[in-house]
């Protein structure tokens, strides 16, 4: 007899799936897929009722395009989207009364709808204009076809925006946060790596591959900005965020601490590559420089890691927890900093040739964690707020003495 308490393979399959589902539910990218694919449907259904056309599919295209990653991007490109179509089908309502459709006459619609669509600055959907009109141009009714075209880019846009509106876009915030999180991992782990190396005979080819992995930063720099861009763009106008602003200067001025520190990193790369090269035939340090260098390369890696982890948990919890692991590591850092000062100093005095080199991996040390200090960083989101609310109030400013000027110009 079977183990009736015991649930059947299918049915914990099916659970399983259900627990995934629940847990993804807040996924950025599961949420703008079910938004944008109930965008698309409501817009075909309407244009059904609106439209004369039996399968009106530009309303539906329109409503995907424009129902963007955030609210912000979704009002901009709505209206470029509606003005890359609006010029496509005037282009080609102007050329069918001219001239019909051949191989020459397709060619200059196409120039003339990417002149066109310069022209009117709908920048990305530049392409949309000459599909457009080719579009139109490719059906007997050309001026019936036009406007319906027309409809239907109007009511997917409407749609698309309707949708972002009741429906609030995702926040892209916690996808920027890992961002940070996992680039400030690999600038740790590099420390990590350079220290681990010092430990024997560095050779050169082992301190250039080092120098390689400081300089593809740049590139995890970047993708970690194009991240960030987004959560910025869906923190704006979004209902469901009641301090953006704040959000956002405290994950662009992270991100900038970050690059500078990467920078400064790829020097010290770079200055412990040419201390190989002097020095092939021995290690790069005396064996107590090494362990301090090492010691202060672990706090380092261990800063970076609490400073990403206190930008980022300010946007999501209480951020006191990481401020005082991020004090501690650095004061713990400095002491490091200083008793590898003076331990070269004593170097130097039987191997002088070197002090430029030494003297530039402290001047670096000394500005990673200059730039991670807490006081530092307090002051510059300070500077950043008070610069935004400079800008805020001559913005203000310039449209008010626009609204005087224009009821001067009104009055007899």
């Amino acid at each position: 007899m079977p183990d009736l308490a015991r649930p059947t393979r299918p049915s914990r399959t099916i659970r399983l799936a259900m627990r995934r589902l629940a847990a993804r539910r807040r996924d950025p990218v599961v949420v703008q897929s079910v938004r944008s694919t109930g965008a698309a449907v409501l817009s075909y259904v309407v244009a059904l009722r609106l439209s004369n056309e039996p399968a009106p599919l530009t309303a539906p295209l329109t409503a995907l395009l424009v129902v963007q990653v955030t609210l912000y991007s979704t009002l901009t490109t709505g209206v470029r989207r509606v003005n890359s179509v609006v010029a496509g089908v005037l282009v080609a309502i102007g050329f069918s009364a001219l001239v019909g459709l051949t191989w020459w006459s397709l060619g200059l619609v196409i120039l003339a709808s990417l002149v066109v669509g310069h022209l009117v600055r709908v920048d990305e959907f530049v392409p949309e204009v000459a599909i457009s009109a080719m579009l139109v141009l490719g059906v007997t009714r050309v001026a019936d076809t036009a406007w319906d075209r027309v409809l239907e880019t109007l009511i997917g846009a409407v749609v698309g925006l309707a949708f972002n509106l009741l429906f609030a876009p995702p926040v892209w915030v916690e996808p920027a946060g890992r961002a940070i999180d996992d680039l400030a991992a690999r600038m740790a782990a590099l420390m990590t790596g350079m220290a681990d190396e010092l430990t024997g005979r560095t050779s050169v080819a082992q301190a250039a591959t080092r120098l390689h992995e400081a300089r593809r930063l740049d590139n995890d720099i970047a993708d970690v900005d194009a991240a960030l861009r987004q959560a910025e763009d869906s923190l704006r106008m979004n209902p469901r965020v009641r301090e953006g602003l704040m959000f956002r200067l405290v994950l662009r001025t992270g991100l900038d601490t970050l690059e500078i520190c990467a920078v400064v990193l790829r020097v010290s790369a770079r200055a412990l590559t040419d201390l190989a090269k002097a020095r092939t035939d021995e290690p790069l340090f005396s064996p107590p420089v090494t362990r301090a260098l090492q010691d202060l390369f672990g706090h380092m890696a261990l800063a970076v890691h609490s400073f990403s982890r206190l930008i980022t948990a300010q946007v999501t919890t209480n951020a006191e927890e990481q401020e005082d692991r991020l004090t501690r590591e650095l004061g713990m850092a400095r002491q490091a900093r200083d008793q590898l000062a003076n331990l070269l100093l004593e170097q130097l005095r039987s191997e002088p040739g070197h002090w430029q080199l030494h003297g530039a991996l402290l001047a670096d040390v000394d500005r990673v964690l200059d730039e991670l200090d807490v006081d530092k960083r307090s002051q510059r989101l300070m500077e950043e707020l008070d610069r935004h609310s400079r800008l805020r109030r001559e913005a203000g400013t310039g449209v008010r003495r626009a609204l005087r000027r224009a009821r001067r110009a009104d009055a007899p």
